[in-house]
């Protein structure tokens, strides 16, 4: 988690380079982050070729959106985007929207917290180029 950001409108992006892994290969931005356990995530996995966004509460995912047959490539650049408005989310990946998604998920729900990165497993993943704007 990127300590000096609290946020709950924000716009997070990511350069990721997922290099290898038996299990995964993925990269994930995520938002709302109050601990380790509770936050709203994006992440492509390139072993599955998916872009899928989540919500973790108390240290479980719920899935909430999915694009499939989303080519990620092991070892060349990608950009993941997640915007959070509200109750509304937007996944970017390569700059080219994927799904908007509001969230219903049984309150309480995160309002704001920290945003960061995100790797899963035996991911071996580079990242670059954190970008990070705060909307009203």
């Amino acid at each position: 988690m990127y300590k000096p950001v609290t946020a709950a409108n924000v716009e997070v992006t990511a350069r990721c380079k997922p290099m290898s892994g038996q299990s995964d290969q993925a990269c994930g931005v995520i938002v709302r982050a109050t601990d380790a356990g509770n936050y709203y995530i994006a992440r492509a996995n390139a072993l599955e070729g998916n872009v899928r966004f989540y919500r973790v509460r108390d240290g479980q995912r719920e899935q909430l959106a999915s694009a499939e047959g989303v080519k990620i490539e092991r070892g060349q650049w990608h950009t993941l985007t997640l915007q959070a408005r509200d109750d509304r989310f937007t996944v970017f990946f390569n700059d080219k929207p994927l799904h908007v998604t509001k969230d219903s998920t049984p309150e309480p729900r995160p309002a704001d917290g920290r945003v960061g990165l995100w790797v899963k497993s035996d991911s071996v993943t580079y990242f670059d180029r954190l970008e990070i704007r705060k909307f009203p």
